[in-house]
């Protein structure tokens, strides 16, 4: 069997009205994805999605004629072109794919993994005022969620904190609440400065006082000592690594002793072949493992077989802030939008690979390139 194509295809749709998260200053007027689909000789094709593949044809040839099943071959290509040009890794989340479909089992189980389950927690995006913080949130739970996502913004954490406050009396103790402070990485035209760690020892003990199951991205992602030394201080466990970028930096992260909770995403970071590493290293050190997972369907599928197959999580990534983020815009590609139970649990399809359906009939009607 070997690779015969591979092609990477654009798909759009329009956010109206736009959804202003509290990570960007400008509010995203449409929601974008790059879909890529290695086929073989035989017929048989592998997906996946992220919005970061751009010159990969241009290396095609590195992979074309090859047995898709060489995963670690393909996987230390992909180190290498990943270095010199773009963040290719939905490549190997779609040899993943297409690995299951050739051995007929879902790639969790081709992982090791024998449950087919994980608690989501709901992830939120947007910023709010105290009252649509708790009405959210008590939404949230009357849906199943056990586990809520809030964020606090760059200009103004002391307001959002007293948003937290709000949710966490409106929820009680039972519901697990962690918090994205977003401050390891910028949007290109956001040059607001991170945190300093006296800023975030503040945050941190406040954090602390509301019982925050963790503190995500208190300080620069590159500041070790400053996340070392608040995980040392901190009532409440230190998150990160979302958008790092190589995996020899998460195992800094580890030796360091930088976070409870580590975080990469195997689209943005490894793919499914060296996120499963980094999974099995942070669960040797006592670690968390829970990625992230803002995304498109496919994505959060990937992730959820990742976590799945290197041994579960206490809770994954499940983006989800109605009206403005649902599953039918987030996995519009997909014919079945993922969906929890209404426990919180995310279930895995047993279908071989991702087990992901693509809605042929929208991926044309979106197309852009």
């Amino acid at each position: 069997m070997k690779i015969a194509a591979i092609e990477i295809t654009r798909h759009r749709i329009p956010l109206d009205p736009p959804v202003p998260v509290s990570w960007d200053s400008r509010p995203r007027a449409s929601f974008t994805i790059a879909l890529t689909r290695v086929r073989t000789d035989e017929g048989l094709e592998g997906v996946a999605a992220n919005d970061t593949m751009g010159d990969f044809a241009d290396h095609a040839d590195l992979f074309i004629g090859r047995d898709p099943r060489e995963i670690e071959r393909h996987h230390a290509v992909l180190e290498n072109l990943c270095f010199h040009h773009g963040r290719y890794w939905p490549f190997d989340i779609a040899l993943w794919d297409l690995r299951g479909k050739i051995e007929g089992r879902p790639v969790f189980r081709l992982l090791g993994g024998e449950d087919d389950r994980v608690r989501a927690y709901a992830s939120t995006g947007l910023r709010r005022d105290e009252a649509a913080s708790r009405e959210l949130a008590q939404a949230l739970v009357a849906r199943g969620f056990r586990a809520i996502k809030l964020r606090l913004s760059t200009d103004d954490w002391r307001r959002d904190l007293a948003c937290v406050a709000a949710v966490r009396d409106a929820v009680g103790p039972d519901i697990a609440l962690m918090v994205d402070c977003n401050q390891g990485w910028r949007m290109p035209w956001d040059t607001a400065p991170p945190w300093e760690l006296a800023t975030a020892r503040e945050v941190a003990r406040a954090l602390g006082a509301l019982d925050i199951y963790w503190m995500e991205e208190p300080l620069h992602r590159g500041d070790y000592a400053g996340m070392a030394a608040l995980r040392w201080e901190a009532h409440v466990r230190i998150a990160g690594g979302e958008v790092t970028r190589e995996a020899h930096e998460f195992h800094t992260l580890i030796e360091r002793r930088c976070l409870d909770v580590l975080q990469p995403d195997c689209a943005f970071t490894g793919g499914i072949t060296g996120l499963a590493r980094i999974a099995r290293a942070a669960r040797r050190a006592g670690l968390e493992f829970t990625p992230h997972t803002w995304g498109s369907g496919l994505i959060l599928l990937a992730n959820a077989h990742l976590t799945v197959g290197t041994g579960g999580a206490p809770w994954l990534e499940f983006p989800f802030d109605p009206p403005d983020w649902v599953p039918a815009r987030r996995d519009f590609c997909l014919r079945e939008a993922i969906e929890t139970d209404a426990d919180g649990w995310l279930v895995l399809p047993d279908r071989p690979g991702l087990g992901a359906l693509l809605d042929e009939d929208v991926l044309r009607e979106t197309r852009i390139g």
